[in-house]
């Protein structure tokens, strides 16, 4: 139950080797939030965890192995968010930067396919913002959290504009997820 089949600071650097490789991956996948997530991400993050378990543990079940590997594991997720915190670079490397989706009523085609949106996501976003069109948004971004904020033209009356906050659509079954937070 206790006794280690491997090293103590084996388990340690698997354990960094693999959290890191998912920070990248799941970096990589895209912009979303936890409570965005479809029920094919669900099972996608679920077959994860299992699919690096023994590449953390190396084959070894006991009870002191797991310690490890969980304070490890809490150790990096708690750096990285103080990396995050203390520098630019980390944070844009980590969760990314905002997309402009449309600026001045003018689509931006290439940020909407490089976020792999639809247009009728895009159009949700709007709709619920309270557009008619998109010649009436000024600016919609995609945020690093995976919403969608649309700032309306200015009113006639030279009032503020509003900002709203939108969540994007779930993703379809066959699209491109990410977990971005």
């Amino acid at each position: 139950m206790w006794n280690l089949s491997l090293p103590w600071w084996e388990f340690i650097l698997r354990a960094v080797i693999v959290y890191c490789f998912l920070i990248v991956m799941l970096r990589l996948t895209g912009k979303r939030q936890i409570g965005q997530m479809s029920p094919f991400d669900l099972v996608l993050l679920l077959v994860l965890s299992n699919a690096v378990q023994n590449s953390m543990n190396g084959g070894d079940n006991s009870v002191l192995a797991g310690m490890i590997l969980a304070g490890t594991l809490i150790f990096c997720n708690g750096a990285v968010s103080f990396l995050t915190s203390k520098s630019k670079t980390m944070e844009k490397f980590v969760e990314g930067e905002p997309t402009v989706l449309i600026y001045k009523g003018k689509l931006i085609k290439d940020a909407i396919e490089s976020q792999d949106l639809s247009m009728s996501e895009l159009e949700g976003a709007i709709r619920v913002a309270g557009c008619a069109s998109i010649e009436e948004v000024h600016l919609a971004t995609l945020e690093v959290n995976g919403q969608i904020s649309v700032v309306r033209e200015e009113p006639a009356d030279g009032g503020k504009p509003r900002v709203h906050q939108v969540a994007h659509a779930k993703r379809r079954k066959g699209r491109r997820s990410g977990y971005g937070s």
